[in-house]
């Protein structure tokens, strides 16, 4: 970071504090995504895809009836994935292209980069998510859910899409070129599949459901679909509490990595 003059203003009087330049990376990564607009369609049309193939393919030979409300939230979910994993190949591009030392050189919060990923892609993602939900109702997906339960699920979506993103942006720090970190990133993708998202757990081997119900994704999974169409009780503490444990481990990467991508 460059060093201000004797006598020179403040980052913050300048405009160029932490506050300041996030808003900035934030209205630049909103930019990109807007410009990119194939991209930007693929993050709403590959969610919305998978709800038809699995209702309209798929669901009558998992569950004669009321498929399309199990298997919703499960949609929701992989749509937040697949909207959070664009942000490791942008972060990578930052660092491999050379912008993100350019910004080091800069009187500014250098990691503030980060910050406008990650905000941008939870922006990008509530609103992918709005989508695949009207697409939903259109096809049958009847929700029970009170305007509070309706708050609650979209709280738990949103918080979720902040972790998950925080660790999407330490893949992209980490990774050695574009097309690596979109690898690392798709395989994280894979979670939804081994939790009770698209299947009950009853029908997986007994071996593997234990594994599928203490990973991440099975209680954020049953805690939308608690809240929205009323089948269970919903786990949301333990929901926030992976979710909150996924973004302070997510945090200490990102520190540990953005400290080693400066020799690059």
């Amino acid at each position: 970071m460059t060093a201000l003059a004797p006598g020179s203003s403040t980052l913050a009087e300048r405009g160029v504090g932490p506050l300041r330049s996030s808003g900035i990376f934030i209205g630049r990564s909103l930019r990109h995504a807007l410009r990119d607009g194939e991209g930007l369609t693929m993050a709403v049309a590959l969610p919305v895809l998978m709800l038809l193939m699995f209702v309209y393919v798929f669901g009558g030979a998992i569950q004669a009836e009321g498929y399309v409300d199990f298997v919703v939230p499960g949609v929701i979910l992989v749509c937040a994935g697949f909207g959070a994993s664009s942000v490791a190949v942008a972060v990578n591009r930052d660092v491999t292209l050379g912008a993100m030392r350019r910004y080091r050189t800069m009187p500014i919060v250098s990691a503030t980069v980060l910050a406008g990923h990650i905000v941008a892609s939870l922006l990008r993602n509530l609103l992918a998510t709005s989508i695949v939900i009207a697409v939903a109702v259109a096809i049958g997906f009847r929700p029970t859910a009170t305007p509070l339960d309706w708050l609650a699920a979209l709280g738990l979506v949103a918080v979720w899409i902040l972790a998950i993103t925080a660790l999407f942006a330490f893949i992209g720090l980490v990774s050695s070129s574009p097309e690596a970190a979109n690898g690392y990133g798709f395989a994280l993708l894979f979670l939804p599949y081994l939790s009770s998202a698209f299947v009950p757990l009853e029908t997986m081997p007994e071996a593997l459901q234990p594994i599928a119900r203490h990973q991440p994704m099975n209680p954020l999974v049953e805690s939308i679909r608690g809240l929205l169409v009323g089948v269970g009780e919903p786990p949301v503490a333990i929901s926030l509490a992976w979710c909150a444990g996924i973004l302070a481990v997510a945090a200490v990467l990102i520190v540990w990595g953005f400290r080693r991508s400066r020799d690059r």
